[in-house]
C-alpha cells in the first residue's frame, strides 16, 4: 500500500497543497503548530474517514471557509494503476467519501481498505485513561482486517445504550422493570459479545509476540513487558450475569456485565507499568504496541508524530535502525529536530522525500 500523492483544500491550517511522496521514507521538519501534524491527519482522514483528533468535522475545515477536501491517489498491492480516494466535508452537509468515482453508501466499507497505523504524542491515553482506550486499540487493529467484527461491534454497542437507556427508565421503579423486553436484548448482546470476546481473544494470542518482539528491539532486551487481556467471559456465563446482576443494574442505572468491561493490562516484568514505568520506558512500551500493530497488519502506512520526545539516544537509534528495515512499508515521519531526521536519512537506504513545514505550507527540502 502507497500513497503517491495527496491534495488538500482547507483541511485545518492547510489551505492548499499537493504534495507527492516516496515509497518509503516522508520527512516533515518545523516548528510546533506549523501543519506537520494536520498534513499526518488528513492521510489519517483518508484511511479511517474521520480524524484521529476532532470527532466533530466541521471542526477540521479552516476558519471562515465552508468546506475542506482531501484527495489520495494510492496504489495498491498487486495493482500497478493509481485509485483515487477523496473525500468532501462542508458545514451543515454529510460528508462525501468516493472511491475513484463511486461514493460509498456506509463508511464502514471504507474502513480496512487503507491499511494505516499511527503513533503520536495522543498514544499516551493508553495508559492514562484506562481500560476504555486499550479496548478501543483492540478494536481499531481487528476492525481493520475483519469487517464482521466492526459490524459485531457496533450492534453491541446500540443494544447496550438500549439496555442502559431502559435501566435508566425504570431506576425509581426496578419492580415494574419488563423483564421480557429486557431478556431480548440481553440474548442479542451475548450473540454479538460472544464473536467480539473469540476475536479479541485470537487477536491478542497472535499479537503479543510481535509487540514483545518491538521492545527487545528498542530496549535493548534489557526489560520483559506484557499485554494480559482479562474478560468477564472468561468465568461466566454472560447471559446469566445479565439476569443476576439485573436488579443491581436497575439501582446504579448502568450495565455492569459485559465485553465492554474487558481489559487490556500493560505490565513491565510483574507490575503495571503505569506504577512502575519511566517515561522512556512508557514510550517505548506505546511505541511498541504501535509498531507490532504494524508488523501484524502487514506493512500498512505508518504516521510517526513526534516520536522521539523523552527517549535517551541508544533508543532512538534503535527505533531508527526498526523502522527503516525491510519490516516496515510507506513511513511519513514529523519532528522539530532536523538533527533527528538527518541522522535517520543518514542510516536509510531509501530514496526518502523531506518537506519543511511553515504556516501550512510545504517546501521541498
Amino acid at each position: 500500500m502507497i500513497l503517491n500523492e495527496i491534495s488538500i483544500i482547507n483541511y485545518k491550517n492547510i489551505r492548499e497543497a499537493t504534495l507527492r511522496f516516496s515509497d518509503k521514507l516522508n520527512c516533515f521538519v518545523g516548528l510546533n503548530g506549523q501543519g506537520k501534524t494536520n498534513l499526518l491527519d488528513a492521510i489519517y482522514y483518508l484511511s479511517f474517514t474521520k480524524s484521529a483528533y476532532n470527532t466533530i468535522d466541521s471542526q477540521n475545515i479552516t476558519h471562515n471557509e465552508d468546506m475542506a477536501m482531501i484527495q489520495g491517489r494510492y496504489i495498491f498491492d498487486q495493482v500497478a494503476e493509481e485509485e483515487v480516494i477523496s473525500c468532501g466535508i462542508k458545514r451543515g452537509v454529510k460528508k462525501q467519501f468516493r472511491r475513484g468515482k463511486k461514493d460509498y453508501k456506509r463508511l464502514i466499507e471504507h474502513i480496512g481498505l487503507i491499511p494505516l497505523v499511527m503513533v503520536s504524542p495522543q498514544d499516551s491515553e493508553l495508559i492514562s485513561e484506562g481500560s476504555d482506550e486499550r479496548r478501543r486499540f483492540m478494536d481499531g487493529v481487528i476492525s481493520q482486517y475483519d469487517k464482521v467484527y466492526l459490524e459485531h461491534l457496533m450492534q453491541y454497542n446500540a443494544l447496550l445504550k438500549q439496555r442502559n437507556a431502559l435501566l435508566k427508565q425504570y431506576e425509581d421503579h426496578p419492580l415494574q422493570a419488563p423483564t421480557e423486553l429486557f431478556e431480548v436484548i440481553e440474548m442479542q448482546m451475548v450473540e454479538h459479545a460472544m464473536y467480539i470476546y473469540a476475536q479479541r481473544t485470537d487477536f491478542i494470542q497472535r499479537f503479543v509476540p510481535a509487540f514483545q518482539e518491538m521492545y527487545a528491539t528498542i530496549s535493548g532486551d534489557s526489560e520483559q513487558v506484557s499485554l494480559l487481556y482479562t474478560s468477564q467471559l472468561q468465568e461466566r456465563d454472560l447471559l446469566e450475569a445479565f439476569a443476576r446482576t439485573r436488579q443491581r443494574d436497575l439501582i446504579v442505572g448502568w450495565t455492569t456485565q459485559g465485553i465492554h468491561k474487558d481489559e487490556l493490562e500493560m505490565r513491565l516484568g510483574d507490575y503495571p507499568l503505569k506504577r512502575v514505568g519511566s517515561q522512556g520506558q512508557q514510550k517505548s512500551f506505546l511505541l511498541s504496541m504501535k509498531l507490532g500493530q504494524a508488523i501484524f497488519l502487514g506493512k500498512p502506512i505508518l504516521l510517526l508524530d513526534d516520536i522521539f520526545d523523552k527517549l535517551d539516544a541508544e533508543r532512538v537509534e534503535r527505533i531508527i535502525r526498526l523502522v527503516s528495515s525491510e519490516q516496515f512499508g510507506q513511513i511519513f515521519i514529523t519532528d522539530t529536530d532536523r538533527q533527528h531526521l538527518t541522522h535517520m536519512l543518514d542510516m536509510m537506504p531509501h530514496r526518502a522525500s523531506v518537506f519543511q513545514v511553515s504556516n501550512g505550507q510545504f517546501n521541498t527540502l
